[in-house]
């Protein structure tokens, strides 16, 4: 025994003289100390061990390859780079943002069917965890072991709900009892793969997968299942959506009633085309007087947001869930276009009415002939569209366009009227920006700058670029990287803004396209 110890006594002396300070008790500070340090070894020394709790279950084997390595390195520096961001405002740099790198990453990492590295699973949670954006590919690349995981770590609960499973979780669609037991026993976040695989396999097979347990499922569960209907929708959906228009919660009927809107055979669409024609026509628009028992069945909300007129409200719903195709009838086999460019009797008010619902219903039916009327020419100026002034719904309408034409509209658009208004459009496009639409999006920044534009307007098309041009564009930038002066009646610094600006995005460009080839198979 120590002098410390002698003077000091138990744990509790220690603590009292700790507290009321060593010049109020006889000894020093080191022999405190040391007394501390003895007793603490007497303490650890004297413990009895616990008895080990249950060993986890080892996590599932993810059949899926490793990427390359360097396509891990690359990861792992994406990762450190999303932990080090958001140190504040201020100009960006010339540097490439990582941040906004790591999504398309985890893209091409899925697209090639590559598992996470297990070392950068956690890594890969906590960025899920901070980003929504990034949890449905984030925590497909995790898969097995993530979900796994997930268990262990209250942090990582979300990914219980909100993830997909993973590869080696889900049985074999073919196996019946494996699918019964998943669905009858699983989590959500497996239920709802499950679902998927089956709906892939059959599309068939997922409502009756579906029906099976349907009415013992919570609202927001059945919601969410109704919602996963939409990839693959088709006729044979039809007498389970229609059932789920009688369901207790009100969201899910109204999400039955979108997507039997979206079949135009369905006997919904046919309802809704009766009483849309029965409102509109040559002869004019009379909007419903009424919301009766048949029209809430069907999906239609009685009471308008503020600002709005009932029956305009009602009538928007009519025509938004009518099949298209009943227009051509109605108005003597009228086309889209020539349907769209008609005056409406009753004014500009009901005109606008009708073209809206109609731009949701193009959206709804997918139907690329009423999307393209509804459009009009790119060069024309948006205000004077034929359908549509809203760049909202305009760049809805040409996600239903083929990939190509949709890149050659917003081409045209972007040389007719430049960059400040296409922000949405580009938004909408394919990636990488090729071709047509990435060097009218080259040019129209190029001209802004020769032109002397406020540079900081630009800064969220510049940040798109960064993450859609295509690669191949980065040596036609080169010559853009370079400082110069500022134009006449530019802001101060313009210049140098520029400059900055195109090098981030050269850099960005090359660091991408690196990217992709550190992840193609060897």
């Amino acid at each position: 025994m120590g002098m410390g110890d002698e003077e000091y006594g138990d744990w509790e002396a220690l603590v009292g003289a700790a507290l009321l300070g060593t010049e109020r008790r006889q000894g020093s500070p080191e022999a405190l100390l040391d007394a501390a340090a003895v007793q603490t070894v007497r303490r650890r020394a004297g413990l009895r061990p616990a008895e080990a709790g249950p060993r986890p279950e080892p996590a599932p084997v993810d059949p899926r390859p490793a990427p390359p390595v360097a396509a891990r390195r690359r990861l792992a520096q994406l990762l450190a780079g999303r932990a080090g961001a958001g140190s504040g405002g201020g100009r960006r740099g010339a540097a490439p943002d990582l941040t906004e790198l790591l999504p398309q990453w985890l893209a091409a990492a899925g697209r090639h069917g590559y598992r996470s590295p297990a070392a950068l699973v956690p890594a890969l949670l906590d960025a899920a965890r901070a980003r929504t954006d990034l949890r449905p590919q984030a925590l497909a690349l995790a898969g097995a072991r993530g979900m796994w995981l997930a268990r262990l770590n209250p942090d990582w609960r979300f990914a219980l709900r909100g993830g997909v499973g993973g590869a080696g979780q889900l049985p074999d669609v073919t196996d019946r009892a494996g699918v019964e037991r998943l669905w009858q026993e699983g989590l959500f976040a497996e239920r709802v793969a499950l679902l998927g695989a089956v709906r892939a396999h059959e599309a068939a097979a997922a409502p009756r997968l579906l029906a099976t347990t349907w009415a013992t499922e919570r609202a927001e569960d059945r919601l969410m299942f109704l919602d996963s209907l939409r990839v693959g929708l088709s006729e044979g959906d039809e007498p389970f959506l229609e059932a789920a228009l009688g369901d207790r919660s009100r969201n899910v009927r109204a999400t039955a009633a979108e997507l039997l809107s979206a079949l135009p055979g369905s006997a919904l669409a046919g309802r809704m085309a009766e009483r849309a024609v029965a409102c509109v026509g040559p002869e004019g628009v009379i909007p419903p007087a009424e919301c009766d028992a048949g029209m809430l069945r069907d999906g239609v909300v009685k009471r308008p947001p503020a600002g709005r007129g009932e029956r305009a409200w009602w009538l928007g719903q009519l025509v938004e869930a009518a099949p298209l195709s009943c227009w051509r009838e109605r108005f003597g086999g009228m086309g889209p276009a020539e349907l769209v460019a008609l005056p409406v009797a009753e004014g500009e008010v009901w005109r606008e009415e009708l073209h809206a619902a109609w731009c949701r219903a193009a959206v709804r039916q997918r139907d690329a002939e009423w999307s393209r009327a509804l459009l009009g020419p790119a060069s024309a100026p948006p205000a004077a569209g034929p359908g549509t002034a809203s760049l909202a719904e305009r760049a809805k309408l040409l996600e239903t366009l083929p990939d190509a034409e949709r890149a050659d509209w917003v081409a045209e658009f972007i040389r007719a009227h430049g960059l400040s208004e296409a922000f949405q459009l580009l938004g909408v496009c394919v990636v990488p920006w090729a071709g047509a639409l990435g060097r009218a999006v080259v040019d129209a920044l190029e001209a802004a700058r020769e032109a002397g534009s406020y540079p900081w307007s630009f800064s969220g098309v510049m940040g798109l670029a960064e993450r859609c041009l295509d690669p191949a564009e980065a040596g036609r930038l080169e010559a853009l990287t370079a400082g110069a002066e500022d134009p006449p009646d530019a802001s101060p610094g313009a210049a140098a803004y520029w400059a900055e600006a195109f090098q981030r995005l050269v850099a960005t460009l090359r660091l991408r396209e690196a990217m992709l080839s550190e992840l193609s198979p060897p």
